[in-house]
């Protein structure tokens, strides 16, 4: 269950950073807002491996006097996230709306 989670976990972060550049902190905020409680050794992790994947781009900015890595989609994960809006819409279609 922990691995399907982490799909939809995915999509959402391409989501939010196709609407805007999103930082770790950021995401974890939302995603508790949703009810998923997910720490730093969880997110960060997370971002640099959808970053490995070419999904997502990062740089340093510094707001507020601290460093932060702000993410952004890639063409790349414009592309996932479209075909993960597919799938998931076909699902909940399949196992929800009957």
């Amino acid at each position: 269950m922990r691995r399907v989670i982490l799909g939809f976990i995915e999509l959402h972060i391409l989501y939010h950073a196709s609407k805007e550049p999103i930082t770790g902190s950021f995401m974890m905020k939302e995603l508790k807002r949703h009810g998923y409680s997910i720490g730093p050794g969880t997110i960060y992790p997370l971002l640099h491996k959808m970053e490995k994947f070419e999904v997502l781009t990062s740089r340093w900015e510094i707001k507020d006097g601290k460093r932060i890595r702000v993410y952004e989609i890639t063409p790349k994960g414009f592309e996932i996230l479209e075909e993960g809006k597919k799938k998931v819409r076909e699902l909940y279609e399949e196992i929800l709306d009957e």
